[in-house]
C-alpha cells in the first residue's frame, strides 16, 4: 500500500494545478486576443491585409496546402534535415568536447580555432557549402551542423571543467581511472548543461535549416517563405513562419520530455 499525502501536501498541489491552469488559460487567452485584434485591424481597414496577411487568410493558405498535400512533403523536409542537424550537432559536439576534456593538449590547439569559428558568421560559409555539398539537403544539413556544433563544444566543455572538484579528487584517490571519473562522475554531473544545450540547438538547428533552405532547397518551409516573398504572396509567407514556430515549440516540448524521463527513470537532476 502506498502512503497518501498529507492533508497539507495534498492542498499545495491542488495550488499548484489551479495555478498551472490559470497559467493556461492567460496564454491561451492572449493568443486569441492577439490574433482577434490582427483580424479586426484588417477587417476594418486599419492595416493593409495584403502586406501583412491576417489569420483568416493565412488559414485559408493552410487549408489550399493541405488539399494539394503540399503542406506534409514541405514540412516533413525540414523537419527531417532539422532533426538530422540537431542529432549530429549534438553528438559530434559532445564527442569533441570529451577528447578535449580527456586530453588537456587538444584543448588548448582546438580553443582558438573554436573561438574563431564561433564569432565567424555562418551564413559566409553558405555559398562554400553548396559548392562543397551541391544544391541539396547535404548543404542545408551541414549549414545546420556548422551553427550547432561550435555551441555544443564549448558549452560541453565548459560543463565537464565544472565538475565538483572535491568529488574528482575523491574518487583520484579510490583509484578510479579517468574513463570512470569520466563516465561515473564528470558526464552525470554535465547532465544540466547537456539539456540546456539540446534546449538552445533546437532553435540553432531551426535557425540554419531555414538560412540553408533560403541559400539553395526546392522543398520545405524556407523555400515556401522564399517562394512567397518573391511572388508577394504574403499570406504564404505568414502561414509557413506560423508553421515553423509550432514546429519549433513540438521539437522544444519533445526535448523537454526527454529531460523530464531522464529524472525520472535515472533520478538525475537534469
Amino acid at each position: 500500500m502506498t502512503d497518501k499525502p498529507s492533508p497539507r501536501r495534498q492542498e499545495w498541489l491542488r495550488q499548484r494545478q489551479r495555478s498551472r491552469r490559470r497559467v493556461r488559460l492567460w496564454q491561451a487567452g492572449l493568443l486569441a486576443a492577439l490574433l482577434g485584434l490582427w483580424q479586426l485591424t484588417t477587417a476594418v481597414g486599419l492595416s493593409d491585409g495584403f502586406l501583412i496577411s491576417s489569420p483568416s487568410r493565412m488559414w485559408g493558405t493552410l487549408v489550399g496546402l493541405c488539399r494539394g498535400g503540399e503542406l506534409l512533403r514541405h514540412v516533413g523536409v525540414s523537419c527531417l534535415e532539422t532533426v538530422v542537424g540537431f542529432l549530429a550537432g549534438t553528438l559530434l559536439g559532445t564527442a569533441i568536447a570529451i577528447c578535449m576534456w580527456w586530453r588537456e593538449g587538444v584543448a588548448r590547439v582546438l580553443s582558438p580555432y573554436l573561438v574563431v569559428l564561433n564569432a565567424l558568421p555562418k551564413t559566409a560559409l553558405g555559398p562554400i557549402f553548396i559548392v562543397w555539398m551541391g544544391a541539396g539537403m547535404g548543404s542545408i544539413i551541414v549549414m545546420t551542423l556548422a551553427i550547432s556544433l561550435i555551441v555544443t563544444i564549448l558549452s560541453m566543455y565548459q560543463g565537464f571543467l565544472g565538475t565538483d572538484g572535491e568529488k574528482l579528487r575523491l574518487m583520484r584517490s579510490l583509484g578510479a581511472t579517468r574513463g570512470q571519473i569520466l563516465w561515473m562522475l564528470v558526464f552525470p554531473a554535465s547532465f544540466p548543461t547537456l539539456f540546456n544545450t539540446l534546449k538552445v540547438n533546437v532553435g540553432l538547428s531551426w535557425v540554419g535549416v531555414i538560412m540553408g533552405e533560403f541559400l539553395v532547397s526546392r522543398a520545405g518551409l524556407g523555400y515556401l517563405i522564399v517562394y512567397g516573398s518573391q511572388v508577394f504572396n504574403m499570406d504564404l509567407v505568414m502561414a509557413s513562419v506560423v508553421i515553423l514556430a509550432a514546429a519549433a515549440v513540438v521539437m522544444y516540448r519533445l526535448v523537454l520530455g526527454a529531460e523530464k524521463l531522464l529524472q525520472h527513470y535515472w533520478g538525475v537532476k537534469a
